[in-house]
């Protein structure tokens, strides 16, 4: 861990916070090679999961502002992994979808996400890890 206390280290948000901050020290490494970030992963697996959505919709379901949104769909868009639609029926509304290349670095990437995230579980048993995952889940469904 650290050289912080035993006091801090030992409460639930300092242990949820290293264990992403580790997470993504695990990730970030093999998402390089396919050309994107964790953040950007996020979004192509949000966009490419289930019909369209509008950035507007995506802002909301990941809690982070329009503007914010725009940019990170510019960013995708600029690699050729999502492209912009006007929906039908609402003229001012941008629908983002994937690329071919937006999906296949989507599959790619979930493949990734899985063995950093047993890389992160390694020092737990697999009975452990599916308890952990579990218990985060009825405590972020609880939202």
């Amino acid at each position: 861990m650290s050289s912080a206390p035993l006091a801090v280290t030992q409460r639930l948000g300092y242990l949820l916070k290293h264990a992403q901050l580790r997470l993504a020290e695990l990730a970030e490494p093999l998402y390089a090679p396919l050309g994107v970030t964790g953040r950007q992963l996020a979004l192509l697996t949000l966009f490419g999961d289930g019909p369209a959505r509008s950035q507007q919709d995506g802002a909301a379901r990941l809690g982070v502002d329009r503007t914010t949104m725009v940019a990170l769909v510019d960013e995708l868009e600029a690699k050729g992994l999502v492209r912009r639609e006007v929906a039908p029926g609402d003229r001012r509304k941008r629908l983002v979808l994937l690329t071919p290349e937006g999906e296949r670095v989507r599959e790619a990437g979930a493949e990734v996400t899985r063995k950093a995230e047993a890389l992160l579980l390694e020092p737990l048993s697999a009975e452990d890890a599916e308890r952990l995952r579990a218990a985060l889940h009825q405590v972020v469904r609880a939202e």
